[in-house]
């Protein structure tokens, strides 16, 4: 029998089947990735729709752009201060 963590598939699948136009050259070359990666399309496409809402989530991206400056680290900002200091004080509020 089966472990508690193992999933049967029967030949029934749990995802939508959608439908999408591309152009030509986009299909070919997804066509050629595909093969040269040895994935089915229907796995390619899945990959790259994760890819583009995990880049474009804007969580995700936040955590990008905070895991950048982590990685950059404390810089002395004294100059930059009074430059903004300056240019602020100029401004009619």
């Amino acid at each position: 029998m089966f472990g508690l963590d193992t999933v049967v598939l029967l030949g029934y699948t749990f995802s939508m089947k959608t439908a999408i136009s591309l152009p030509n050259v986009i299909f070919q070359q997804a066509e050629r990735f595909a093969r040269r990666f040895k994935k089915s399309r229907s796995q390619m496409y899945v990959e790259a729709i994760v890819e583009y809402l995990e880049r474009h989530s804007p969580d995700a991206v936040t955590e990008s752009m905070n895991n950048a400056c982590d990685k950059l680290g404390t810089i002395d900002s004294s100059f930059s201060t009074a430059a903004s200091r300056k240019i602020l004080s100029q401004e009619q509020w």
